[in-house]
Parts: structure tokens; C-alpha cells; sequence
């Protein structure tokens, strides 16, 4: 079911652990600048050890990385960015709606809202099943490797 697994994504993205907040993406269509990516997690996760001890919550800041990875794997196949990093740049209108646990997975969808030759803006939306646990517009701009 997965469009893309672990390893296609390991080979777009520089990230690694503990920093790689994708497991596989669902959905993925250049056309409509759209993807859909989830992050399963776990109680391993370092984030959890210490945010908060008792009540392990993902930290927002982690949710909005997470969402910032899947649009870098968007971004990547769109407008022939393939081989460049999208650089995370700015935030706007974040909001986080529910806790995120361990046990939960969290599914990430991903728009481009406005697409330049150096720059991208996308709308992110981060859910647990229907309830949408946190959203942000988010900016990039491109790099070489």
C-alpha cells in the first residue's frame, strides 16, 4: 500500500535517526502538489523520555519537523527539485489541536500552496485518525547538496 517505503525515503531525505520523523508515504501526487506521509510512534522515541516524564506527548515543534519532512519529499519530486534539499525557513499559523502518544500514527497531509524557482510555501496538516491534532503553513528554500 505504501507509494513509498522507509528506504526510497532514506534516499531523499538527509535525515537520520533520531531525527527521520517519516515512515512511508501513502499518498504522493506530483500533479496536484499533494502527499500524504505517516510517522508511527513509539514509546522508544527519544522525545518521550523526557517531554513530559509521566505523560509522554510529542513535542509540536516535532510534529511541525515531521510535517516539514514529508513536504521536503513533496517538494523534491515537484517542479524537477530532485537532488536539492528544501531548507526549512519559516512557520506561520501553527496551531496543535490534541495530544500526540506513543501508540499513536500520525498522518501528515501535505499541499503546496505557492511554488517559486528558489521557494515553497505548503499547508500541513498533521492527524490521529479524523482528529486533527496540529496544522501550519510552512516555507522552503532550496539548496544544493
Amino acid at each position: 500500500m505504501s507509494v513509498m517505503d522507509v528506504n526510497e525515503i532514506l534516499g531523499i531525505l538527509p535525515h537520520r535517526y533520531p531525527f527521520m520523523l517519516v515512515d512511508r508515504i501513502v499518498e504522493l501526487n506530483v500533479e496536484e502538489q499533494s502527499i500524504v506521509g505517516y510517522k508511527n510512534l513509539t514509546f522508544n522515541e527519544p522525545f518521550f523520555q523526557g517531554h513530559f516524564p509521566g505523560e509522554p506527548i510529542m513535542p509540536g515543534v516535532m510534529q511541525l519537523e515531521a510535517m516539514a519532512q514529508v513536504a521536503g519529499i513533496l517538494l523534491n519530486k515537484v517542479n524537477d527539485k530532485e537532488g536539492q534539499i528544501a531548507y526549512f525557513m519559516s512557520i506561520d499559523k501553527a496551531k496543535f489541536r490534541r495530544k500526540v502518544v506513543p501508540g499513536d500514527s500520525l498522518r501528515m497531509e501535505i499541499r503546496v500552496t505557492r511554488m517559486r524557482s528558489r521557494m515553497a510555501s505548503v499547508q500541513g496538516k498533521a492527524y490521529i485518525g479524523d482528529d486533527l491534532a496540529s496544522e501550519a503553513e510552512l516555507m522552503f528554500g532550496y539548496g544544493s547538496n
